[in-house]
C-alpha cells in the first residue's frame, strides 16, 4: 500500500490528541483507529498501526508515571504480566470471530461502568498498600483487561477495576493501568506484525506523535488530578457508546 501526504494529514494530528487521552483515561484508541480507517486503511492494518504507534505512546506514559512516584510497581507488574496471555487470546480471536459478541456485551457493560464513574465520587484521596493477598485479584483484573483490550480496545475499565477492587486513587489508578496497556499492547503488536499487518512508513511517524502525546497526558493528569480524570474518562465512555451504536445500526 502506498502511504500518501493525505494519510499524514489525517493521521498524525489525531495520533498525537488521541496518546493525550490515552495517557490520562485509557480509550484514545476510539480516536486514533477510525482516524487510520479514514485515512483508506483496511480493518486489520488500521488496527495493526494502531497498536504500533499506540504502544509506543503508553511506553512514554509509563516513563512520565514511573518517575513520579505513583505508579504501584509490584501490582502493576503482576496484572501487566498475566494481561499478555490475555492479550493473545483476544487478539486472535478478535482475528477469528469478529466483534459483533463484545459488541453486544459492551452495550450493557458501559451505562455501568459510566454510572460508577458520575456518581461514585468517593474514590480513595490516597491509594491504600496492595497486599500480598491481593495479588491474585491483580492477575485475575490483568487476564481479563488483556483479553478485553486485544479483542475489543479501550482500557478506561482498567482504571475503574484498581480503584473500586484495590482501593487506588484515580491518578495512582491511571500510573499503573499503563503498564498493563503496554504489556497488552506488546503482545497484540506481536500478533498484528507477524501477520502483516503494519505499514511502517506510516507507523513510524505516527509513533513519534503518539510519544509525544503520551508525555503531554500523563503531564496533565499528575498535575491536574482525579478531576481531569473523571472528565476524561467519562468522554471516552460517551464516544465508546456512540461508537457500538453506529456499529449496530450500520
Amino acid at each position: 500500500m502506498q502511504v500518501t501526504p493525505y494519510m499524514y494529514l489525517i493521521v498524525l494530528p489525531m495520533v498525537f490528541l488521541a496518546s493525550t487521552v490515552d495517557a490520562i483515561a485509557g480509550g484514545g484508541g476510539l480516536i486514533s483507529l477510525p482516524a487510520y480507517s479514514l485515512a483508506g486503511l483496511n480493518y486489520d492494518f488500521a488496527s495493526g498501526n494502531n497498536k504500533f504507534s499506540s504502544t509506543f505512546g503508553t511506553l512514554m506514559a509509563t516513563i512520565r508515571y514511573y518517575r513520579s512516584g505513583k505508579l504501584m510497581v509490584v501490582p502493576a507488574l503482576i496484572a501487566a504480566i498475566a494481561a499478555l496471555p490475555g492479550s493473545w487470546l483476544g487478539t486472535r480471536a478478535a482475528m477469528a470471530l469478529g466483534n459483533r459478541v463484545m459488541q453486544i456485551f459492551m452495550l450493557f457493560a458501559i451505562p455501568v461502568v459510566g454510572a460508577l464513574v458520575l456518581f461514585n465520587r468517593k474514590t480513595a484521596e490516597e491509594s491504600k498498600p496492595v497486599t500480598k493477598r491481593q495479588y491474585p485479584l491483580c492477575v485475575l483484573i490483568g487476564l481479563v483487561i488483556g483479553f478485553y483490550d486485544g479483542f475489543f480496545g479501550p482500557g478506561t475499565f482498567l482504571i475503574v477495576l484498581f480503584t473500586h477492587l484495590l482501593g487506588m486513587d484515580m491518578v495512582t489508578a491511571s500510573a499503573t493501568a499503563k503498564p498493563v496497556n503496554l504489556f497488552s499492547n506488546i503482545a497484540s503488536l506481536a500478533t498484528r506484525i507477524a501477520a502483516g499487518n503494519v505499514l511502517f512508513a506510516l507507523a513510524f511517524p505516527a509513533m513519534a506523535c503518539s510519544v509525544m502525546g503520551g508525555w503531554l497526558g500523563a503531564k496533565l493528569a499528575l498535575t491536574k488530578g482525579a478531576r481531569l480524570i473523571r472528565f476524561v474518562m467519562l468522554g471516552v465512555l460517551v464516544l465508546l457508546t456512540v461508537r457500538l451504536a453506529m456499529e449496530w445500526l450500520a
